[in-house]
């Protein structure tokens, strides 16, 4: 893993289960950390130095900028409160504070931005920052800064960076953070100055994890090498529109006057008209369903997937394709993730229930995003608070934020609250380009690139150039690969491509590339006092597009903002399409903000959003994007909510935190009652099967039955789909004797060849989420599908001709897979030791001797829940069962009485190993417990244990 702010907690403690480059750059870390661990802390990590990092809290502390003085209000827990008398003291008193607890992670997270890593870790980190430097994530800050962003949101910017660059006026590396010691081993790294840039850039790198399905158009277009067009199209289901409803269910886009109207209400406050009558050009299209023919047989056009005719395929350039792909997903896997798994599998749990169905009157908000877990975490909680509202100080927030950018990202003022959910809104698409000495084809004609050189420079070592050069389309990505770059030369294309010439290359068109106003709404977001105002803020919230949630004392709603292309008739962004071609380029319009759907104060009383589908494909012309989550953990909140309702209930806030721990598992309530159908003829077989018998489906940490329910899934997927995908998508190491891929039917077993995965474990297929469950569903009346035949396996596991022994095979494979990993006594299993959390320090904790790895992390925690439950504890079946990603956070906001709102973090305030706020709310957390949220004065003074401040 890159040295992030952001973890992606590997499938065993002690192994970082990275590619062989993000393994490169922490070899010289590892001699640092050698040395730090030979003197165990007996000499240069003293007491004394991890104690020099630590924040003061109490007393006062003089800084130059200030109008005057600014109290900082920490909790028990080190949760800062920060009471100010301007806008502009406030977000300078935020960036000093940040600073104390978390300054080496905004230093981090900054060098990640701006492709800047290999200033830090040396030659390890050079092809990360060439990926992240072909992007210019900084550069487009830098033009959004220039150019875009209001002169308050600059102001505020520039308060907020003088704030950090006071905490770091005088001190020492040391004396910041205990990382800077082990750095200073190697090189004579110092932090620079904080600048307002780069608060903005980390927009970019949440917005890239955010981005939406990228991976799904790599992974579509790689099983092309194995699967024909049908078979992808059953991996790939219709969203299921009637089983899981969408969010928005009472408006459709009315075409006579090119706006979305909600349904007619007495509520709708005069935001929308009466409806309309909208029908749809655009939608998901069709699945063929059907069952799958043989796996052996050859590729096919990349065309037809989803039921359109986008994309290089229909026999274009499908080979040139196949074999950039294949290196293009991994130089996107070594770009540094920010917030999530490199944009797989990520999602979130945001709800809002109106007054009339809660105890208080009044609405309640719930959220918990779900992103990869990180030490610290990736979120920091706080308040920022006027003294007194006025022109001159507007602001009364508090809630989530990220260390290093003012303001706050998730939470509640004093009118309103919202949360947010990843939309999943497809703003990103691949093009194959044909490429020549001179530049690239375009329309005919050949273009000159648009480039410019960068200079990577390297602790320890030399400056590295590179040329970026871009099409059109955007930057070419596949220029940081040699590989890939002496594949394009080579690749054959067929007839209806153009002449192979020097090759092909793969560009990324991203709106994120764009610069936008994200940093703008943050601001409007926080001081916006009803749902007009809030409607504005999300008017500039352009990337990453989120599903925003919103209630006040007497009303909910929701909406989507974003800048989402209009792409060309016929081209739904499923696919990579072909740059040369001018019908697949973007259209340059997006949809405008009264086009996108929303609804206010619908009439169930009730909106869920967890990354299902926005809107019916029958209601909405625009093609929003073929990669929604297919609405598992949404229906399980909305049936929750409904029970409560019909059943005369009143919801209260502890009601919403016990539907955030729902643990509930979709699937083994489709696939138990078979199972236990299915006569075994082992008895320690049957004795496994036997757990099954009575099991309610809730995947609590001390679950037997849970343990082994998940490992038959596990082992269904790998037997039915798994061994079935090319090594592209397989996971790296796991080695199958396989069809020749130019094979017409089965092979003799002397034809076969040695395939070897090539993706890391927690981003491998199939990864176990609702699409596959959506896949299994969609099979289980088809005894006979070609996906439920499967080979004889080692030993006498036998092979299947239809799916109850596919099931069969798969429960034997599941008992001695768990016999081997928690020992043959099944009265000893349970899920939790299975599914594990750590928590990983993500420079010196990934890697190195066993003394500082201990030291600095943290784990593990035995955890509920599972993939696609409301409890997201993610993890991904084709690589094993520790988490994934887990609910980064959660709240839940009391309208009626905000200081009865509630709220954990995954890890603690602080980022600083030895503090007591290192990890000190994980434990809370793991046992689904929230922790007190202090809003007003009173409150807020009530729990403070800790006062600082801050004069002129």
């Amino acid at each position: 893993m890159p040295p992030t702010t952001t973890a992606s907690s590997g499938q065993q403690p002690g192994k970082s289960g990275r590619k062989k480059g993000r393994r490169a750059r922490l070899i010289v870390l590892v001699l640092v950390l050698a040395l730090v661990g030979a003197v165990a802390y007996g000499g240069y990590w003293s007491v004394s130095t991890v104690r020099a990092s630590f924040p003061q809290t109490k007393g006062s502390v003089e800084l130059q900028g200030l109008s005057g003085p600014v109290d900082v209000k920490r909790d028990s827990y080190g949760i800062p409160q920060i009471y100010a008398s301007s806008d502009e003291d406030l977000f300078m008193a935020q960036g000093y504070v940040q600073a104390q607890d978390r300054f080496y992670e905004m230093d981090v997270r900054r060098h990640l931005t701006a492709g800047r890593l290999s200033e830090m870790f040396g030659k390890g980190t050079v092809d990360d920052d060439e990926a992240l430097r072909t992007m210019g994530w900084d550069r487009v800050a830098k033009k959004e800064y220039d150019t875009k962003l209001s002169a308050s949101t600059k102001k505020y910017l520039q308060a907020y960076s003088k704030g950090v660059n006071a905490y770091l006026k005088g001190k020492s590396g040391k004396q910041i953070s205990l990382e800077y010691a082990a750095l200073g081993f190697v090189n004579d790294y110092k932090p620079e100055q904080w600048t307002p840039v780069d608060s903005v850039a980390w927009l970019k790198a949440m917005a890239w994890d955010l981005r939406g399905n990228v991976k799904d158009e790599i992974d579509r277009a790689l099983m092309t090498s194995r699967l024909g067009p049908k078979q992808i199209a059953d991996l790939y289901p219709q969203y299921p529109y009637s089983r899981n409803k969408a969010i928005v269910q009472e408006g459709q886009y009315n075409e006579l006057t090119g706006t979305f109207e909600q349904n007619g209400s007495s509520k709708d406050n005069g935001l929308s008209g009466s409806g309309g009558s909208g029908t749809s050009t655009g939608g998901t299209g069709t699945s063929t369903g059907g069952t799958g023919t043989s796996t052996g047989g050859t590729g096919t056009s990349l065309g037809g997937t989803t039921g359109t005719s986008s994309s290089v395929g229909s026999g274009t350039a499908a080979s040139a394709l196949q074999s950039q792909l294949s290196g293009l997903s991994e130089v996107l896997n070594n770009v540094p993730t920010a917030v999530g798994v490199n944009g797989q599998g990520i999602g979130s749990n945001s709800w809002v229930v109106a007054g009339e169905h809660t105890i208080t009157g009044h609405p309640l908000l719930a959220n918990d995003p779900h992103l990869s877990a990180s030490l610290p975490s990736v979120w920091y909680q706080m308040g920022l608070h006027c003294r007194s509202l006025s022109s001159k100080c507007q602001y009364d927030v508090t809630g989530y934020t990220f260390a290093g950018m003012p303001g706050v990202v998730i939470g509640h003022n004093g009118k309103i609250a919202w949360g947010m959910t990843n939309s999943g809104v497809d703003v990103t698409d691949l093009y194959l380009e044909k490429l020549s000495g001179d530049g690239y084809l375009y329309d005919g004609k050949t273009v000159p690139f648009t480039t410019r050189e960068e200079t990577i420079k390297v602790a320890g070592g030399a400056s590295k150039k590179i040329v970026v050069r871009e099409t059109n389309n955007g930057p070419l990505l596949s220029d940081r690969s040699d590989e890939l770059v002496n594949v394009g030369r080579k690749a054959t294309v067929d007839n209806a491509a153009p002449d192979r010439g020097d090759g092909y290359g793969v560009a990324l068109r991203w709106t994120a590339l764009d610069p936008g106003t994200t940093m703008d709404a943050v601001f409007a977001m926080d001081k916006a006092s009803n749902w007009s105002d809030f409607r504005a803020a999300a008017a500039l919230f352009d990337v990453p597009s989120q599903n925003l949630v919103y209630a006040d004392a007497t009303n909910i709603g929701y909406t989507l903002p974003g800048r989402i292309p209009i792409r060309a008739k016929g081209d739904d962004g499923s696919l990579p399409a072909p740059g040369w071609d001018p019908k697949y380029r973007w259209t340059g319009k997006y949809i405008q903000q009264d086009e996108l759907p929303y609804e206010y104060n619908p009439s169930r009383g009730y909106i869920v959003t967890a990354n299902q589908a926005v809107v019916d494909k029958d209601k909405y012309p625009y093609t929003l994007t073929t990669d929604w989550g297919y609405g598992t953990r949404s229906q399980r909140i909305t049936d929750l909510i409904e029970q409560k309702i019909k059943g005369g209930g009143k919801i209260s806030t502890d009601d919403m935190r016990q539907m955030q721990l729902d643990n509930s598992s979709e699937i083994a309530k489709l696939l138990v009652p078979k199972l236990l159908k299915i006569d075994m003829d082992d008895k320690e077989v049957r004795q496994a099967q036997e757990l099954l018998e009575g099991w309610d489906y809730t995947q609590d940490a001390d679950s037997a039955a849970a343990a082994y329910f998940n490992a038959v899934w596990r082992n269904i997927l790998k037997l039915a789909f798994g061994n079935k995908l090319p090594k592209e998508l397989r996971v790296k190491g796991q080695c199958l004797w396989v069809d020749p891929v130019n094979s017409t039917g089965p092979a003799d077993e002397t034809q076969k060849v040695r395939e070897c995965g090539q993706r890391d474990a927690d981003e491998a297929q199939p990864d176990g989420g609702d699409r596959w469950f959506e896949v299994v569903r969609n099979l289980m009346n088809d005894q006979n599908s070609d996906w439920w035949k499967t080979p004889k396996g080692v030993g006498d596991r036998p092979a299947a001709t239809n799916r109850d022994e596919l099931f069969k095979r798969a429960m034997i494979d599941a008992r001695w897979e768990l016999t081997a990993k928690l020992g043959k006594d099944i009265d000893t299993w349970s899920w939790g030791r299975l599914h594990r959390l750590f928590l990983k320090n993500q420079t010196l904790g990934i890697e190195g001797p066993d003394i500082v790895q201990y030291a600095l992390n943290r784990g593990p925690w035995k955890l509920s829940g599972g993939e696609a439950t409301v409890n997201a504890t993610g993890w991904n079946a084709a690589g094993g069962y520790g988490v994934v990603w887990v609910p980064s956070m959660r709240m839940v906001v009391n309208l009626g009485d905000l200081d009865k709102s509630k709220w954990i973090n995954l890890t603690g305030a602080s980022g600083h190993a030895y503090s007591a706020h290192y990890t000190d709310q994980t434990g809370k957390w793991a046992k689904g417990e929230l922790l007190d949220w202090s809003f007003s004065d009173a409150a807020v003074d009530k729990s403070t244990s800790d006062t600082l401040v801050l004069k002129p």
